[in-house]
This record gives C-alpha cells, structure tokens and sequence, in this order.
C-alpha cells in the first residue's frame, strides 16, 4: 500500500476531511476524499476519483 495524506479542514471534534492518494496492491493510485476521526480509527463517507475524475474536477474547478 502506498499513500499520501493531505489535510483539507479539521472539525471541532477533531475529525480531518482529507485527500489521500492510496494504490492497493500494486493498483493505479485513486484519489480519496473523506473525513477520519482521529487517530484514523474510523472513516465516514467519501468520494474514490481516478486520475483522469481528479484531471477534470480541477478543470471544473
């Protein structure tokens, strides 16, 4: 597994909304958009974007 975490915002609760780059055995590296409680113990809902998604949401932006 490889990855790399960047902190997008931080709750009151201590809860990071982050986007992480992760690759699972040897994949294509996706683009992972959720929020993580603390100590990454639990994770709520997020959003999986390939390269090319990730491309044209920053176009969009």
């Amino acid at each position: 597994m490889q990855n790399k975490r960047f902190s997008i915002s931080e709750s009151a609760k201590g809860w990071t909304k982050e986007l992480n780059k992760i690759s699972w055995n040897g994949g294509e590296p996706k683009y992972d958009i959720r929020d993580w409680a603390p100590e990454h113990e639990k994770m709520g809902k997020g959003v999986t974007l390939s390269e090319d998604e990730m491309a044209k949401l920053k176009d969009l932006l």
